[in-house]
């Protein structure tokens, strides 16, 4: 399995970004992928999911923010990320899992599959 992630840069607060992951060897549509991040000397911090390509779940601080969509055509999931804050900075990655459940979605450790990270910069 591998993900590929991109889409991250340089923003001024208010911006907007999209975040990209394409996979191989996982299927956007029945498996679980999605988002977590983390910032400077702090933890790896859950963001977003889609589960199972069904319902999807964010962490309450980017609800109305930010929201996942898929292609999966090309087995592609983004992240679309609007009125950025200072606070977002912080490196994402793309994650993936063929069997997590849904109680452990928000825990780093139930992914199996993890992208290289894209750096999101967010200036005041």
């Amino acid at each position: 399995v591998q993900l590929q992630a991109s889409g991250g840069g340089l923003v001024q607060s208010g911006g907007s970004l999209r975040l990209s992951c394409e996979g191989s060897g996982v299927t956007s549509g029945r498996d679980t992928m999605g988002w977590f991040r983390q910032a400077p000397g702090k933890e790896r911090e859950f963001v977003a999911v889609s589960f199972r390509g069904s319902n999807t779940y964010y962490v309450d601080s980017v609800k109305g923010r930010f929201t996942m969509s898929r292609d999966s055509a090309k087995n592609t999931v983004f992240l679309h990320m609007n009125s950025l804050k200072p606070e977002d900075t912080a490196v994402y990655y793309c994650v993936a899992s063929r069997s997590i459940i849904l109680s452990s979605i928000k825990s780093a450790r139930g992914y199996n599959f993890w992208g290289q990270g894209t750096l999101v910069t967010v200036s005041s």
